[in-house]
């Protein structure tokens, strides 16, 4: 999960850890990169607006690399409908609008998971609508 706000990162790893997710961090952009290379997650959650590298140049990277290419993708930060737009072109599987309920996000980390094995399909939403 990458989100430049240690609160943030703090807050959403204990939530999935709770729920027995496994939870590697990033600051921005170009350490989930390198994470990412290292450590082949399951999913990634991108929060947008971030130092070096925001979250939607982060996802087209990562479509654009053959090795992560399907790699479920989820932005989770306080989405415009622009940023929303450009994640739907740069191939994005899901929302979570800040704040959100941990709730909403467990069962979208789930969706993402599920989306790696082959479970589902289509761009999901979750909590609030984006402002």
């Amino acid at each position: 999960m990458v989100d430049d706000s240690e609160a943030i990162r703090q807050l959403i790893r204990v939530n999935l850890e709770l729920e027995g997710f496994e939870v590697v961090t990033a600051a921005d952009g170009a350490e989930c990169l390198e994470v990412v290379r290292r450590v082949r997650p399951d999913a990634v959650t991108l929060d947008v607006m971030m130092p070096r590298l925001d979250g939607l140049r982060t996802a087209a990277r990562l479509r654009a690399d053959a090795g992560t290419a399907e790699l479920p993708i989820a932005i989770v930060s306080a989405c415009t409908p622009a940023d929303l737009e450009k994640g739907e072109s740069v191939g994005v599987d899901g929302y979570l609008a800040k704040p959100f309920d941990p709730e909403d996000l467990v069962a979208l980390v789930r969706r993402l998971v599920g989306l790696k094995r082959g479970e589902g399909s289509g761009i999901t939403f979750g909590g609030r609508a984006p402002h």
